[in-house]
C-alpha cells in the first residue's frame, strides 16, 4: 500500500489514526442518525478501505456505539472526540472529515439530502438515499 499518510487524532489527543492513500469517496451526509451522532445539521467524511485505516495510539480508549448492524461507530472515550465508522462487512471505513487535518476535504456528492435539515447550495449531486454504486436508488434530488 503506498501513497500519502494521513494523520489525526482525537480533540484530547489520545487517540491517534492514520489513513495511506487517497479517499475512495468525499461526501456529505444528511441523515437523521449521522446529524444525530454528528451534533450537527451535516455529516462530513471521507471513506477509505479498511486496510488503509490504522488507529496508531491510544486503542484502549476508542468505544463504539452501533445503532444499527451495519455500522459501528467509534470515538475516543476519554473526551468524546469522534473518530470514525466502520461499514460492517463492506471492508469501508468513513473518516469524519476534521479529524484529519492534512487533508483536503473534496466532497463530491450528498448522500441522504431527503432528510436535508440545511440545504447546501453548490453543484454536487443531491442522493435522495445513497449512489446506486454504494447500493442505493441512484435518485438524484434537485438542489
Amino acid at each position: 500500500m503506498s501513497g500519502r499518510i494521513y494523520k489525526g487524532k482525537c480533540s484530547c489527543g489520545a487517540v491517534e489514526v492514520t489513513a495511506t492513500g487517497a479517499p475512495l469517496l468525499m461526501a456529505y451526509c444528511h441523515c437523521d442518525s449521522c446529524r444525530r451522532w454528528a451534533a450537527s445539521p451535516v455529516s462530513a467524511f471521507a471513506r477509505w478501505k479498511a486496510e488503509s485505516v490504522k488507529v496508531t495510539a491510544g486503542a484502549e480508549h476508542v468505544a463504539t456505539f452501533k445503532k444499527t448492524p451495519k455500522t459501528a461507530r467509534k470515538w475516543c472515550s476519554q473526551c468524546g472526540g469522534h473518530l470514525l465508522m466502520e461499514h460492517t462487512g463492506t471492508g469501508l471505513v468513513d473518516i469524519y472529515a476534521p479529524v484529519l487535518p492534512g487533508l483536503e476535504f473534496k466532497p463530491r456528492e450528498h448522500f441522504h439530502y431527503q432528510e436535508a435539515v440545511l440545504r447546501i447550495v453548490d453543484s454536487l449531486p443531491k442522493n435522495k438515499d445513497v449512489a446506486r454504486a454504494a447500493g442505493g436508488s441512484g435518485v438524484l434530488l434537485p438542489s
